[in-house]
């Protein structure tokens, strides 16, 4: 338990018969539990302390009257299924499966518990939800409208590189929404005059073929689609794209972090600290399939000037005053 969740509870404790629970949690002693799948506590560690503040603030306090049963996959998302099974054996009140890897197994465990995905690339086309306004089933979440924003990708792409002609974009066959993404790039690619090469990289002991097979065929940059298997092997892509001197774009800003080049993407905290207002909302009742998707409204651009100087590249001093943050 956290220090400051510690002395909440004893504050509580001594003011329980004088004041009513912080926030708007049901009192009573029904203990909540929600279940979570996810990667690993290291992957988006400000997004999930986001998710579990915001519950805290709606009166939700873990060890008091909610439990939060993780389950991770440390890089063995073959087990995603065994875990939402675990879950549903466990009968949690809602399961929290943040991007289409985990909803994916989630949803082929149960059609009855809620599913609350905090970070879904695309909803819709991976056959999710049936519609963004009435996802229709035990489903429901935000989306990151990956499939739009890797197009968006593509345009900052040519901005910063205006004479280049080819790219590669590296998915994982294994991620549900990169079918989507991927055919929105290609067919955005001649609007923009890039020629788009797609690479298939399932695992990390591909990724240095992946990059040699880019290099190969002319890359002159690399679009890395987002999925816990690349965010995960940030700093092993962010190697090979300085190896191959391939500029290398990215989702979330963890992997311009690690060296990459520049990434543009939803601010991930702000769509978690919404998501855990649907938890509170399906925690009082609400039904998943009447809860629209919700979609990002805050974004993040960030660049990455070392790698630029690193590759030779000069970054366009308009698109430097558009960057949320820049890395020196």
């Amino acid at each position: 338990m956290r220090r400051r969740e510690f002395i909440a509870l004893l504050g509580g404790a001594a003011a329980a018969s004088i004041r009513p629970l912080q926030g708007r949690a049901q009192q009573g002693t029904k203990i909540y539990r929600i279940g979570f799948l996810w990667e690993n506590p290291g992957t988006f560690p400000h997004a999930l302390e986001a998710f579990r503040q915001e519950l805290h603030r709606l009166g939700y306090i873990e060890g008091r009257n909610l439990t939060i049963e993780f389950r991770w996959a440390e890089g063995n998302l073959h087990r995603m299924r065994e875990f939402a099974e675990e879950l549903v054996r466990l009968q949690v009140d809602v399961i929290v499966a943040p991007s289409s890897v985990y909803t994916g197994a989630a949803k082929q465990a149960t059609s009855t518990i809620p599913i609350i995905f905090m970070s879904h690339a695309d909803p819709l086309r991976t056959g999710h939800v049936v519609s963004l306004a009435q996802p229709g089933s035990n489903v429901t979440g935000f989306s990151l409208m990956m499939t739009e924003t890797n197009v968006k990708s593509l345009e900052l792409l040519k901005e910063t590189l205006p004479n280049i002609s080819r790219i590669a974009v590296l998915y994982d066959p294994a991620t549900p929404s990169h079918g989507p993404g991927l055919e929105a790039t290609v067919a955005a690619g001649p609007t923009l005059g890039l020629n788009v090469q797609p690479v298939a990289a399932p695992t990390a002991a591909s990724f240095e073929s992946a990059f040699s097979a880019m290099s190969k065929e002319g890359a002159q940059a690399v679009l890395v689609l987002s999925t816990p298997l690349f965010i995960n092997g940030a700093k092993q892509l962010a190697e090979l794209g300085l190896k191959h001197k391939l500029p290398s774009f990215f989702g979330p800003k963890q992997n311009i972090e690690a060296g990459g080049l520049m990434s543009y993407s939803p601010d991930r905290a702000d769509l978690w600290r919404r998501g855990a207002g649907y938890v509170d909302k399906i925690l009082k009742g609400a039904k998943p399939g009447e809860l629209p998707v919700e979609q990002p409204t805050k974004f993040e651009l960030v660049i990455n000037l070392r790698t630029a100087k690193a590759l030779d590249i000069t970054i366009p001093p308009t698109l430097l005053a558009r960057a949320d943050e820049v890395i020196e």
